[in-house]
């Protein structure tokens, strides 16, 4: 079962880790005392041969060989190679756990679109259900060990009730050599259709809702088994052991204390156990085991995914979600807050003190600025008022050319858009502005409706247009017909100003 410390860790405190370092099940004790012990073992019996078996001239040789092994252990990158590999392995296995079929989604979709509170409607949500079950039992029995020790035979399956003996009989019936935990989301397809016809589901919006989360269920059991088919590359798994044990070996060699009478550099005090040797080993050697443990989740170690117990709870709760709980509703009544303007739930005495803290309200409201650094800047050169010198950004930003003349199409859409935005300025400043008396057919007081009469902005009249000159020795073509165009519309009022498009079409 997996080991949860969360409640311990809760709050950050002096030492709060320190506690969990006397857990025995799950530790890294557990795991790696063995190899520690065997470690321990090789060196301290190659000291007590170098003090007590070797002769001063065998002696002499494994100084040598001691401090060679100890100069070169250095070149075997095991941090490099050991801490990609571990993350990688870290990474992997929480993804793993991210693809665990797990049925919330699916069953509540299953209770909102499959109706029928009689026995045959409660038939279909029950067995869909069940194909989905059934379907994550097959694929778990394939890739953990757990729950194949639990389930060894389709024999199983069936007396467990995810399967009953008709449908074994077409399970097995299918021909097919691959994995067949994907024929109950077939059957589960097969059926939702067959509610669709008889209108159990109503529209093919909720079938469709449906066979999509049912996609989903079916990907994440095809993810653990494309998991477990697709490992880490063994050469990766090989290079970090190798690189691991050959550092520990040469470790145990060079790593011994000698002689301090021979004088040898860093070799002045003689001890019997190498403590951060050992150290070293632990940490070294226990990251390679935190790698053995989670490469494949689905073992029976003790951080390994419970697998049994999600089988259990899938099944329990998916069947409460589409029988028991199928349109069964409390009685809709007004809540506690129903006529508060501010709804605030209440605080115990143990937690009183977090309602007096302000709400946040972003990170830039505490700043603070001085007042003259809050006064809004005119451009340089201009000593109008803010508001009007706004007006000319159009015109700062094109370039000053013929076409910006007084007469030019370009030079009289500016002047008419500066002058129309100073008229809808003044409307909307000055309530006389309101030009009342254009709307009892009245000329407007305010002039603003002369701003698209004047006559520099009309359009000059089109010369009529005539048929070309007879040719002395053609024949004579037939003369143009001048055909009248609608006149142009009246100007717009000016609390209601028209699209700048309609304006250019009549500058054109």
């Amino acid at each position: 079962m997996t080991v949860t410390y969360t409640a311990r860790v809760a709050n950050a405190r002096f030492g709060g880790f320190s506690q969990l370092l006397l857990l025995w099940r799950g530790s890294i004790y557990k795991l790696l005392w063995r190899e520690l012990l065997c470690f321990l073992g090789l060196y301290m019996a190659l000291s007590a041969t170098y003090r007590f078996v070797l002769t001063e001239g065998q002696k002499r040789y494994f100084e040598k060989l001691v401090i060679y092994c100890d100069q070169y252990a250095s070149l075997i990158p095991v941090s490099f190679v050991l801490g990609f590999y571990v993350n990688l392995v870290v990474h992997r296995w929480w993804n793993q756990y991210l693809c665990m079929p797990l049925p919330d989604a699916l069953m509540c979709i299953v209770s909102g679109t499959v109706h029928g509170r009689d026995e045959r409607g409660r038939l279909y949500r029950r067995t869909l259900m069940r194909y989905a079950g059934l379907s994550a039992v097959l694929i778990l029995r394939s890739v953990s060990t757990a729950v194949f020790k639990r389930f060894p035979t389709i024999d199983h399956v069936v007396e467990a009730g995810f399967m009953t003996r008709e449908e074994r009989k077409k399970f097995e019936n299918l021909n097919s050599s691959y994995n067949k935990y994907w024929v109950p989301c077939v059957w589960f397809s097969n059926l939702a259709a067959q509610a669709r016809r008889e209108g159990r589901i109503r529209d093919n919006s909720a079938l469709k809702l449906l066979l999509e989360e049912l996609t989903v269920f079916r990907g994440k059991c095809s993810m653990l088994f494309h998991y477990d088919w697709i490992s880490v590359p063994l050469v990766y798994t090989q290079v970090v052991t190798i690189a691991v044990y050959s550092y520990f070996l040469a470790c145990l060699i060079g790593r011994q204390f000698l002689d301090p009478a021979q004088g040898y550099k860093d070799h002045n005090l003689d001890l019997f156990v190498p403590v951060f040797t050992l150290l070293q080993f632990f940490f070294y050697a226990g990251w390679l085991k935190v790698a053995e443990q989670l490469i494949n989740p689905f073992g029976e170690d003790d951080d390994d995914f419970e697998t049994n117990f999600l089988i259990d709870r899938n099944f329990q709760v998916s069947m409460l979600a589409v029988d028991e709980m199928y349109d069964d509703l409390a009685m809709l009544e007004k809540d506690l807050y129903w006529d508060a303007a501010e709804a605030r739930a209440p605080y115990t005495a143990a937690t009183a003190f977090q309602r007096q803290q302000p709400s946040f309200q972003g990170s830039t409201f505490d700043i603070t600025l001085a007042k003259e650094d809050m006064q809004f800047q005119r451009p340089d050169g201009v000593d109008v008022p803010l508001g009007e010198a706004q007006g000319d950004f159009l015109q700062r930003l094109l370039p000053v050319g013929p076409g910006m003349a007084a007469g030019g199409l370009l030079g009289r859409r500016l002047s008419l858009l500066r002058r129309k935005n100073s008229c809808v300025s003044e409307a909307s400043t000055a309530a006389s502005c309101v030009c009342a008396g254009a709307l009892d057919g009245a000329a407007p007081e305010c002039g603003c409706g002369d701003l698209l009469l004047d006559p520099g902005l009309q359009e000059p009249e089109p010369e009529p247009l005539t048929g070309p000159e007879p040719s002395a020795t053609g024949p004579v073509a037939e003369p143009f017909t001048t055909v009248s165009m609608p006149m142009s519309r009246g100007p717009a009022p000016p609390w209601l100003p028209s699209p700048i498009g309609e304006e250019e079409e009549s500058l054109a």
